[in-house]
């Protein structure tokens, strides 16, 4: 073959790979500002403009923040059932309104009509941070339990605190009780094929939440995953915080919050949406949902939140509380990327004079999520928000405060991932107690902490600051 013929091949290939990647740049102009948010459709953007061919396999991959077909279709016969449980649960005598100053009393509303869950009366709670103390807590309920057990946990270990749940769990079912787990895919990818066999080796009904596979005929996306941690013992108890089953060394600092009264139902109605949508098992809701006459304790709320839950974002109910805020607001997370209405109502609460705290680990755990992070501080700074630097550990707690009348604890991290990726769940208190009690912790973890300042950080070498902007780039996508 003459060179010339070699010339003109390679030619018209170079031509036809130009063309192609502009025609992607072009489409995707059109496509990814559909529906999404403008920090997310400038990150889609920024990554297409520089490497076309790869940020399209990656739209093609993780590009919408929805479930296959055949999940959103078992969804939508969700619906249903949970209009059962709900229904249920709104004929308690507990359903109350809380008590609230003026500037907060939508926020029942709010986080209703998020979550579709009603206030309820009557309950009570322990926050527990103590890692081990609250395996053993969670074991001796276990072994306590008469009816039913359930779990439902983004990672649950092989290894010794696994192994522990593990034999309560068969213990429970030898004497009678059902006991239903579910653990993520990938959360647990490492420890899931061991501790499933162990599992339903004791008769214990276990399966994968949103199970992902080449070969596999209905898979999940890799990057929307079951988050939350719920822990249900006989429609009586309920856990719900940041910790999973798996040894302490792996993760460290949390917070779970153990409560007793009908809030737990509404932990129960979210354990059995994800039951449903992983089995298509519907749960008997008389046998679940027993009626709970309410006695004195405190006011409470769930919000679950997710991709099937549309307008029940934890990110909607932070910004109506922050703009809510008189006094004070506390927020403790291991990763902070938050959007443009989250970072504005921070700014402006400090500006009507609100005291505003965040509490986030020095230690990281993802690099580039760590970097991203970083890239908010100097804004958060200048804004007058207290950003204060856990040393200890890594600070995996996740809870949020408002004027010491209202907290929130859960599974849910304050950035895009737990925004509009993951099933999270949240445990709302309308409580001057509990939300005192969160306070001393809150008040543990500023003094094991460093208070960041402005000129500190501004001195900070200029190679972490081009690799920070950068990560902020792509922290949409994160």
């Amino acid at each position: 073959m003459s060179e010339a013929l070699y010339f003109e091949i390679g030619s018209f290939w170079t031509l036809f790979y130009l063309l192609f990647e502009w025609s992607i740049r072009v489409i995707m102009l059109v496509i990814v500002p559909f529906r999404r948010s403008p920090d997310a459709a400038k990150g889609w953007l920024l990554l297409v403009f520089f490497l076309p061919v790869p940020a399209l396999v990656l739209y093609i991959l993780i590009g919408r923040p929805s479930y296959p077909r055949w999940r959103r279709m078992r969804f939508a016969r969700l619906h249903t059932i949970l209009e059962r449980a709900t229904h249920q649960i709104s004929r308690l005598e507990a359903c109350r309104p809380p008590i609230l100053p003026s500037n907060l009393v939508q926020a029942a509303t709010l986080i209703k009509n998020l979550g579709q869950f009603p206030t309820l009366a009557g309950n009570n709670a322990e926050l527990l941070s103590d890692y081990n103390g609250l395996i053993d807590r969670l074991i001796a309920d276990i072994d306590a339990a008469q009816d039913h057990v359930h779990l439902v946990v983004y990672i649950f270990a092989d290894d010794n605190t696994g192994r522990r749940v593990i034999k309560a769990l068969v213990g429970a079912v030898r004497r009678g009780v059902t006991c239903r787990v579910l653990i993520d895919a990938l959360g647990s990818r490492q420890w899931a094929r061991r501790v499933l066999e162990a599992l339903t080796a004791g008769g214990v009904t276990a399966h994968l939440a949103l199970p992902v596979g080449l070969l596999r005929r209905r898979t999940a996306r890799a990057d929307l995953r079951n988050h939350r941690k719920i822990f249900v013992i006989d429609s009586r108890i309920g856990y719900a915080g940041s910790q999973n089953i798996v040894d302490a060394n792996v993760t460290n600092e949390e917070l779970v919050a153990r409560v007793t009264g009908p809030v737990v139902l509404e932990l129960q109605a979210v354990f059995a949406a994800d039951w449903f949508l992983e089995t298509e098992q519907v749960l008997n809701i008389a046998d679940l949902f027993p009626h709970h006459h309410p006695g004195s304790g405190m006011v409470a709320q769930v919000l679950p939140s997710g991709p099937d839950y549309p307008t029940a974002g934890v990110e909607n109910l932070m910004v109506g509380l922050i703009h809510g805020a008189r006094e004070r607001v506390v927020i403790t997370t291991p990763y902070f990327i938050p959007d443009e209405a989250l970072l504005r109502a921070l700014q402006t609460a400090v500006l009507r004079g609100v005291d505003v705290h965040l509490v986030v680990s020095r230690r990281v755990d993802q690099v580039l999520v760590g970097f991203a992070q970083r890239s908010y501080y100097e804004e958060l700074l200048e804004a007058g928000i207290r950003l204060h630097l856990y040393r200890s550990r890594l600070l995996h707690a996740k809870h949020f405060s408002i004027d010491g009348e209202i907290m929130l604890i859960g599974s849910s991290n304050v950035d895009i991932r737990s925004f509009l990726l993951n099933a999270e769940v949240s445990l709302i208190f309308y409580d001057k107690d509990v939300t005192a009690r969160l306070r001393l912790e809150q008040e543990r973890t500023f003094a094991s902490s460093d208070l960041l300042t402005l000129p500190l950080w501004r001195d900070r070498f200029v190679g972490i600051k081009v690799c920070e902007n950068l990560a902020r780039l792509m922290s949409p996508l994160l």
